[in-house]
């Protein structure tokens, strides 16, 4: 190999890791979040688990109170 043939390697080299550095993506926003702990707040996760159940419960209660009234009627269509 000629030394104008490697010189133009080596540079073509040098360019395409200069490039490739400075085309690394910026760190998403969950590593730029930092160490989190290990369990999930117990009081959070409680809160949030009775708020569903009283959701839950209150959807229940809507529920029986249309069929307790008989305002509900239910078809059956056969399949075809």
């Amino acid at each position: 190999m000629s030394r104008k043939l490697l010189g133009m390697i080596v540079a073509a080299a040098a360019a395409l890791a200069l490039f490739w550095s400075l085309g690394e993506p910026a760190p998403t926003a969950a590593q730029r979040q930092g160490v989190r702990p290990p369990f999930a707040n117990a009081v959070e996760q409680r809160a949030e688990t009775i708020r569903l159940l009283r959701e839950i419960r209150d959807l229940l209660r809507e529920q029986n109170a249309l069929l307790k009234s008989g305002k509900v009627q239910v078809v059956v269509q056969p399949k075809g």
